[in-house]
């Protein structure tokens, strides 16, 4: 399961967007640093329209998303890596994640107190300084803190034009995102459409987040569910079966593969298979985003 870590300095809106990532009250939100001093664990369906869609071809099965497990941890302060604030702590957690999401205040705010924020910029620095000086006080084999991926979430307003410098960076405005949880369908829509908005700012998170570590969905789809799979880019069919159940890899004969579009254009796997859209696959091929498969393997 792919794991992200969310990080920044104190009193950056991390715990917010955690709330609203998990649609519930789960981290403390506080005005005053430290407020998150242990980390707050949550898993995360991903966003995936096309689940919803291959239900309708069978009798109301359980949609299971693929998911995420993002951690809320603790702020950030100058001298972290010699201990300062919760330091140590905070930097131990940052090494189990795959990949950083990293807050930064992009908000003016007289009530939120600043606690060694000052600019996106120099923030943005402060914490790439303090992971390299973690790097050089940690024993030898331990992951490295600044040679994992960053995807920088820019925490501002989305009443404010905002100009985004940042190839690995999104704009989230972490509190409408966490009022929106308490409305309905249409009711989001509505809000995102004034703000010029599609989706929610989480969807984009997430997605970018795959999509930074080469991660996608392969599909199945039958009367007893209907799931998303999480594989990397390059992942071969006896592999991706290896992530059903770890037997399916060793057992793996071949999979039975149609696209997505072709599976709802032909209403699911009989039209597909009548209009020659199912193939075979064997061990060599490569699994890609969308594929409905249905794996045969030995007992």
């Amino acid at each position: 399961m792919l794991q992200v870590g969310i990080v920044g300095l104190a009193n950056v809106g991390k715990s917010t967007l955690f709330n609203a990532l998990l649609k519930k009250q789960q981290a403390l939100v506080a005005n005053y640093p430290f407020a998150t001093i242990e980390p707050n664990v949550g898993i995360v369906g991903v966003p995936d329209e096309r689940l919803n869609k291959l239900a309708t071809f069978f009798d109301n099965p359980p949609i299971i998303p693929a998911t995420v497990k993002f951690v809320d941890i603790a702020g950030l302060v100058k001298g972290a890596s010699q201990g300062a604030g919760l330091g140590n702590k905070f930097l131990a957690h940052i090494r189990e994640v795959d990949l950083i999401c990293e807050v930064v205040r992009d908000f003016n705010d007289e009530n939120i107190i600043r606690e060694g924020s000052v600019s996106p910029k120099d923030d943005i620095e402060l914490i790439k300084t303090e992971l390299e000086l973690a790097d050089l006080e940690a024993k030898a084999g331990a992951p490295k803190l600044a040679e994992k991926p960053i995807l920088y979430v820019y925490n501002t307003s989305y009443q404010e034009n905002w100009d985004n410098q940042e190839n690995r960076g999104i704009k989230i405005d972490a509190k409408v995102e966490a009022e929106l949880v308490g409305f309905s369908e249409e009711e989001q829509k509505e809000l995102l459409k004034s703000y010029g908005l599609v989706e929610p700012g989480l969807n984009r998170l997430i997605k970018k987040a795959y999509e930074m570590l080469g991660l996608f969905s392969f599909l199945t789809a039958g009367e007893k569910e209907v799931r998303a799979w999480t594989v990397r880019a390059g992942t071969r069919a006896p592999q991706a079966a290896g992530v059903i159940h770890t037997d399916f890899e060793k057992g793996f004969i071949k999979a039975e593969v149609v696209d997505y579009n072709d599976f709802v254009q032909y209403n699911g796997w009989k039209g597909s298979r009548e209009a020659g859209k199912v193939r075979l696959e064997g061990k060599d091929y490569i699994v890609k985003d969308g594929d409905v498969i249905e794996f045969k393997v030995n007992a």
